[in-house]
C-alpha cells in the first residue's frame, strides 16, 4: 500500500469536490407552482435568481393562496437542485472509479 499515492488521490478527489460545489453556484434550475402560475429559479447553492408571478393570480383577498405558491415554488426548486447536485457529484465520483453510494468524510 503506497501512502503518499492514496494522500494524492484523496487531495484530487477533494479538489474535484471543491470545483463541483463552485460550479453549482452557477446551476440555475427552476421550480414552479400552480401550474406555473408562481416560478422561481435558484442557484444549486440555494440563491434565489428570480421569482415570477403571473398576473392572474395576484388576488389582494387570497394572499394566503399566493404565499403558498410561493413556499412551493421555492420547495420544488431547492428539491430540483438537490437531485442536480446529488447527479453531478455522482457523476464526479464515477469519473474517479469510486462506487455508487459511497460515503465520504469530506
Amino acid at each position: 500500500m503506497n501512502i503518499a499515492k492514496m494522500m494524492q488521490q484523496a487531495k484530487a478527489m477533494q479538489d474535484k469536490m471543491q470545483n463541483l460545489d463552485a460550479q453549482m453556484a452557477n446551476v440555475m434550475v427552476e421550480g414552479s407552482a400552480g401550474n406555473g402560475a408562481v416560478k422561481i429559479v435558484t442557484s444549486c447553492k440555494g440563491q434565489c435568481q428570480s421569482l415570477t408571478l403571473d398576473p392572474s393570480i395576484i388576488d389582494a383577498n387570497d394572499k394566503e393562496m399566493l404565499e403558498d405558491l410561493i413556499v412551493t415554488a421555492i420547495n420544488d426548486a431547492k428539491s430540483k437542485a438537490d437531485a442536480k447536485v446529488a447527479q453531478e457529484t455522482q457523476t464526479m465520483m464515477s469519473s474517479l472509479g469510486l462506487p455508487a453510494g459511497v460515503k465520504l468524510p469530506f
